[in-house]
């Protein structure tokens, strides 16, 4: 049985991880001396949030770059009560959105270096394939 559960837990490619909270992201890049990406978006009302997701920051090429590269924060700005946040999740991703989303754009996804630094933002729905969005992070990286 253990063997059956290894082997089938080996056919399944890790998850990634979008975090609620960016002090701690922000602490595990540092750690791991890794970039911030930084995903606004409103997931039960914005269409092109829920097109970026799915056609983008959901796709093979953008999860297997960003499993070994990034530290992924999602700030969600849900409109539907069955959606609704814990108050302490609605205050931290306020906070961020007054920190790095003043203007309220959605989607907004910027890319912020370990001290939070922007290095590189997107606003709206990035027209491009998943590959050339993991391309220009890339780009990034080797700048910093």
């Amino acid at each position: 049985m253990k063997l059956l559960l290894i082997t089938l837990l080996g056919l399944f490619p890790a998850a990634i991880i979008w975090n609620g909270n960016f002090n701690e992201a922000q602490q595990k890049a540092k750690t791991a001396h890794q970039q911030i990406l930084i995903n606004f978006s409103g997931s039960d009302w914005c269409g092109p949030c829920i097109r970026l997701r799915k056609e983008i920051l959901e796709s093979e090429a953008f999860e297997n770059y960003a499993k070994e590269h990034l530290v992924l924060v999602r700030a969600d700005f849900p409109r539907q009560k069955k959606n609704q946040l814990s108050s302490a999740q609605v205050k931290q991703n306020e906070e961020l959105a007054e920190k790095y989303n003043p203007d309220g754009k959605f989607p907004y996804t910027i890319l912020v270096d370990e001290n939070g630094k922007v290095l590189k933002s997107w606003d709206g729905y990035p027209n491009k394939s998943p590959e050339k969005f993991v391309q220009e992070i890339k780009t990034m990286e080797s700048g910093n």
